[in-house]
């Protein structure tokens, strides 16, 4: 069975929560603050991670950080009443893999959890992905990697999602609205910013000068272009 780890302070929140993933037939850890939700994250195994931002104590920013210090695999969900952008942002770049803004309704929700946990899980009998060459670095899809200079330097999930996306189409333009619509699964009004924010991790892992890139670049207005 899934197991879904929600760390939400908000006591009926995080029961409406856990009532309707258990429908779905998921298995749901709940923590209450940053602390108990980082312990879990590392104790109870879980498939998905849901996390407020605004936590008593310890933040959301602060125990996605921890869970990113050992686990870079594992799916997080931001659920936060703290829509602006610069929130998204700083979420994405901490290691988030998607956003979701109080309110929100419950198919929504289910729709992105399923979402992450299909990308995040091979299909039965796929075979191990081969490493993928961009320059002078390696990319490890199994182990959500890049390797330069000898060093490996993980990837989430998410950002690992939009390399694949960008290599399908080396070396031509590619839309934010085209990787949103395939990476992330949907298109709502999902700002393109989230996309931005992927390219920023990636251009930290693939170029040697994040500031001049020389591989991943920006199309003025458009989207961007991979060059291999």
């Amino acid at each position: 069975m899934t197991r879904i780890l929600v760390v939400e302070d908000e006591r009926d929140l995080a029961l409406g929560i856990r009532a309707n993933l258990e429908v779905e037939g998921y298995d749901v850890v709940v923590a209450h603050t940053g602390e108990d939700g980082l312990a879990q994250a590392r104790t109870c195994d879980p498939q998905l991670i849901m996390l407020d931002l605004m936590l008593p104590g310890m933040s959301g920013y602060d125990v996605l950080a921890g869970v990113r210090t050992t686990d870079t695999a594992v799916p997080v969900l931001i659920l936060s009443a703290r829509g602006e952008e610069v929130d998204k942002v700083r979420g994405f770049r901490t290691g988030a893999d998607d956003y979701l803004t109080k309110p929100f309704g419950v198919m929504e929700m289910i729709v992105r959890i399923e979402a992450l946990l299909r990308r995040s899980t091979p299909a039965p009998g796929a075979s191990s992905a081969s490493i993928m060459h961009i320059g002078e670095v390696q990319v490890d899809p199994d182990r959500h990697a890049v390797i330069r200079d000898g060093v490996e330097l993980p990837l989430t999930p998410k950002a690992l999602d939009l390399l694949r996306a960008l290599v399908k189409r080396a070396n031509r333009v590619v839309t934010r609205q085209e990787l949103l619509r395939e990476v992330w699964g949907y298109s709502a009004d999902v700002t393109t910013r989230t996309v931005d924010a992927h390219v920023a991790e990636l251009r930290r892992k693939l170029e040697r000068d994040p500031g001049k890139p020389r591989h991943l670049l920006t199309v003025w207005r458009v989207g961007y272009r991979l060059k291999l």
